[in-house]
């Protein structure tokens, strides 16, 4: 079953403004926050975490997908970025990865399956602070 393809109108019609989401890549670590309606008209916050294995581009209808592992099952869901259920995505990890898309995941068991993480180090968040700072002196 495919998604409905969001148009600018219909996302208008919804009522979803320019959201403020942080920005993230192929293969880092995320924590989707979603809504999720109950019974008795009730809603909750249900979170997904895992790796982000696809982005897709498609202006209004732009989607990525999260793929985790369940208790040695792997599941993934495709998100709409301008979905109104999203409620809060957070970064956990950067992913160093070679690959525009991680579908390759699917086929590995174990630590394979694993996206290795980016390592931060004083040199980089330094080079990281000059550059914010240059880019606040300009604006």
């Amino acid at each position: 079953m495919k998604a409905q393809k969001y148009t600018k109108e219909t996302i208008r019609e919804i009522g979803v403004q320019n959201r403020q989401f942080p920005e993230f890549s192929i293969g880092d670590t995320v924590v989707v926050s979603q809504s999720i309606k109950e019974e008795a008209g009730k809603e909750r916050l249900q979170a997904f975490e895992g790796d982000v294995i696809a982005i897709h581009k498609n202006g209004a209808s732009s989607t990525f997908t999260v793929r985790k592992i369940s208790h040695s099952v792997g599941v993934e869901r495709i998100f709409p970025h301008n979905s109104p259920l999203i409620k809060d995505i957070k970064v956990l990890s950067k992913g160093d990865v070679r690959r525009a898309k991680l579908y390759y995941l699917r086929k590995k068991v174990g630590k394979a399956a694993h996206v290795k993480k980016r390592v931060e180090t004083k040199k980089t968040a330094e080079s990281k602070k000059v550059d914010q700072t240059t880019v606040a002196a300009t604006e």
